[in-house]
């Protein structure tokens, strides 16, 4: 199912790039998604986890990118936070004697398949760098 947690990720790599060099708050980057900052330092696990950021604590501490932007397409980001697009199927069996309800659920996965391959080719093509570049 989608959520905002793409949105939430790409914000915050956004920050990041635009100070390369600055370890920023989970409060600072919080501030500018106007978001709680225990959602974004939970986010900020996840692409710790996937070695995306490195954080320091303390005073000054904060995260910061330890990857560089231009290598980092936003297909990876996308995949490390959703394995891939599901709009979600009815939540009700649907009915087998139906014509329509017997092939449903099998029609809407050939077209979210359809829609993940047509994601990953224009995500494959932006690189954080880029994306970073239109602020």
């Amino acid at each position: 199912m989608i959520s905002g947690k793409f949105a939430i990720t790409i914000h915050i790599l956004t920050l990041l790039t635009k100070f390369p060099n600055d370890y920023l708050s989970s409060e600072f980057i919080a501030g500018s998604i106007n978001l709680n900052p225990v959602l974004v330092r939970k986010e900020i696990a996840n692409l710790k986890a996937h070695q995306i950021v490195e954080s320091k604590e303390g005073k000054n501490g904060g995260t910061k990118l330890a990857v560089n932007a231009v290598n980092l397409s936003l297909k990876e980001i996308f995949e490390m936070t959703f394995e891939s697009i599901n709009l979600g199927y009815a939540k009700n069996q649907p009915n087998p004697e139906c014509p329509v309800g017997k092939k449903i659920n099998q029609n809407l996965a050939g077209l979210y398949a359809d829609m993940n391959k047509q994601l990953s080719v224009q995500l494959e093509g932006i690189s954080l760098e880029d994306f970073s570049n239109q602020f």
